[in-house]
Parts: C-alpha cells; structure tokens; sequence
C-alpha cells in the first residue's frame, strides 16, 4: 500500500477496535451483549468483539445441532452502535469492481483470482507469510497484502478500498478447522460488516444442513446462518466436488504406477473443474439476483471414486494398483483419533468417511444456477473432458521429452 492508503488503513483499524471494542454500547435484539474472549490483538481475540453474533460460544464445537444453531444466531441479532458509519470514511468512492480473494493460493482461489482479472476488476489478495510465496498472483496483476484469518486486527486494514469479499479458504490439512473456518472467518464477517462491505461471497458444501456430524459440513452452515443474521449481503456457492483434486489422488499416481487408495463405498460425487466454478462465481457478481441467494454448484454427472480410477487407466493406458480401505476402518481410525487433543484435527477430517459410508449422491440440480448465471449446461467441462485435456497434455509432454511417466513436474 502507499502512504496515505496505509495511513487511512491505520486510523480505520484503531476506530473500528476502540467503537467496537469491549467498551462500546452494542445492542441485541433481546438484550445486551457483552464482549467475551481475550482482548483484540490477542490470537483468539476478535477487532470487532461486540458485533460477535455467537459471543464466544463455541458450541458449534460440541456438535451442535443445526436447530440449536439457527436459534443462536436469531436470537443474538447484532448492531453495533457504532460512530463510525461508512459515509463518515473520508476518501475516494469504492468501485464496484475492487474484489478481495481470500484463499488466493488454493486450488478455488487462484482460478477466481485470474478469472477476475480477466474480465478487468481491481483483485487483491490476502496472504500469509509461507514457504511458498504468492508471487504468481503479482505477476498476474493481483494486489497482495499481508494479513490472516488468526490475527483480527490485521484484516479492517486489508478491506479499505474494497466493495466485494470472495471467501474461497479453508484451513490447510496442518490447521485447525475451528480456529480457520468459524473463528476466523467470524472475525472476517464481523470486519466486513462493520467497514460497509456491500457484497460477500461465501463457498460452503453442498447438503451441509444435512450432515452436520462432520465438523467441517456444521461449521459451514452454521456460516451461511451467521452472514444471513448479521445483515451481510450474502451469495452463498455451495459445491460438491472439484475435479483437481482428482489429479494428484488418482491421475498421476496411476501414471507413476504407484498404489492409490479406494474406498469400498458407492458414493457418488459431481465434480466441477475449478475453472468452471470460477467463471460462476464471476458470473454471480454480474447480477444483482445472486444476493442473499445460495446456489448449488454442481458438476454434470456424478461418478464413485471406482468409476474415476477406471477413467485414470484408460486414458492413460495403464491398469491402477488399488489398495481397497474399508469404510469401518476409517470409521474406527476417526474414532482413535478423536480420543486425543492432538489428533482431534484429523479425527475431525476422517469423519467425512461417515458421509461414504452412507452411500450418497453428492450432487444437486443446477436449473435454477445456469438460468440465474446465464450459462448453458453445454459450457461446463465434464469429467472426460477435463482428463483428456490433462493426460493428453502430459503425455505429449513426456513425449517431447523422451521422460518416463514417474516424472511427477509436468503435472502442477
């Protein structure tokens, strides 16, 4: 950022933590509310503590249910009480087109990113110091600025000049769920509330209202039901697949002719390629009729994980080393895992293998999204499409080459 931006970034931030800290008269529509939890710029403590519409209830932990859930965040509507209104922010009209892609490294967040810049909007990017750092986005045209999703006090300065959030993160395998996907992204909402953001895009996972034993699933609908309760407008993307994903789980290992792993369920996913699902979610700005909406994002068909590894060998032309894992043995493994504080994360991942178990279709009709977006069901890239395109690109590469197929670098 420049100076005066950093500046206006800086006296914003200290507003916003002083009206709406521990001390401000922020009122529910029962009764008043105080602030919990440690102080701002504490790990776990929240800049905009008194608009937290769950007050520090951590009860989403504790597997609750989605009745119990929807009756906290209705009976805890929030304003805060705030003199720092957004027309009271001296400086330059927000453009419509100044978009913040959280999650801009993954595997979602990159394509939205570069989709964005594409069809000519300002796009910045938080990111977060790592080994691997975000230089493609610059190099793309993307704005980066340090920030993160577990240090509330560094996000209102990230959102000074910016009309619309796209929230495409979620916690890396290392990382707390808790900690990234309901904390964090809490304080994101309460900051973008309070800073005037006029629009949020939010990716949750399609059928979570009706799974909520997986941690993951119940947190992202007790989300979509936290951005609906604070007022935000919302548009909220629920996928069911992507078909990267596929790539480095069963494409390439087959290739490399190395051992996958198969389940011996029947579920069925609809996986999106995350191009597609970027185009959507541009889309999705273009029209008013997206806010307070939430959209299923769905491939165009559905496939079983043994179905996708039959595709794998075919179009590579080699025969799969399948490790079959029966579903009670994850359930048992989840089981294990969630009897210790330190394992509790992946416990908490595995319980997934509860949905397997349960032989489900993972999929949902799209009528209404292709209507409302403007896209034909024709456009969307289907799974052999997608699979052509990827071995035949690293094939011809290998070719070109004269490499083997274990030579793992052409596939990223």
């Amino acid at each position: 950022m420049d100076t005066l931006t950093a500046r206006a970034s800086s006296n914003v931030a200290a507003r916003l933590a002083s009206s709406c800290g521990p001390s401000s008269n922020c009122t529910g529509s029962a009764r008043r509310v105080k602030a919990s939890g440690p102080k701002t710029g504490s790990r776990k403590g929240l800049a905009l503590n008194a608009t937290n519409n769950f007050a520090g209830d951590r009860s989403v932990f504790n597997r609750a249910t989605l009745s119990k859930c929807a009756t906290q965040t209705r009976n805890l509507s929030i304003q805060c009480a705030t003199d720092v209104a957004v027309s009271d922010v001296v400086g330059t009209p927000v453009k419509n087109t100044s978009v913040l892609v959280v999650g801009a490294t993954g595997t979602l967040g990159r394509q939205i990113v570069r989709r964005a810049l594409d069809e000519g909007y300002d796009v910045r990017c938080i990111v977060r110091p790592r080994q691997n750092p975000a230089d493609f986005l610059r190099d793309w045209g993307a704005q980066t600025v340090r920030a993160d999703l577990l240090k509330p006090e560094t996000l209102p300065p990230a959102l000074v000049g910016i009309h619309t959030i796209i929230d495409a993160s979620t916690a890396r395998p290392e990382e707390s769920i808790g900690d990234i996907d309901w904390e964090g992204k809490k304080a994101l909402i309460q900051s973008a509330k309070a800073m005037g953001i006029q629009r949020y895009v939010f990716f949750s996972i399609e059928g979570c209202e009706k799974h909520m034993e997986v941690p993951l699933m119940e947190i992202k609908r007790c989300t979509e039901l936290y951005l609906e309760e604070i007022g935000m407008p919302y548009t909220t993307l629920r996928c069911c697949g992507f078909m990267q994903a596929l790539i480095g789980q069963y494409a390439v290992p087959i290739l490399e002719e190395q051992e996958v792993w198969g389940t011996n369920d029947t579920t069925k996913t609809a996986y999106l390629d995350t191009q597609d699902v970027a185009r959507m979610t541009l889309a999705a700005l273009n029209t008013e009729k997206t806010i307070g909406k939430t959209l299923s994002l769905a491939g165009p068909q559905a496939y079983t994980i043994q179905e996708v590894i039959s595709k794998c060998e075919k179009k590579a032309s080699q025969e799969a080393n399948v490790k079959t894992v029966p579903i009670m043995a994850l359930k048992s493994l989840r089981g294990a895992a969630g009897l210790f504080q330190w394992s509790k994360e992946a416990g908490d991942r595995l319980a997934f293998s509860e949905l397997m178990g349960k032989n489900l279709t993972i999929d949902a009709p799209m009528d209404e999204t292709y209507e409302i977006l403007g896209i034909e069901p024709s456009e969307i890239t289907t799974l052999d499409e997608y699979l052509d395109d990827f071995y035949g690109r690293i094939l011809k590469k290998l070719k070109e080459v004269g490499g083997q197929s274990r030579q793992k670098d052409f596939y990223l």
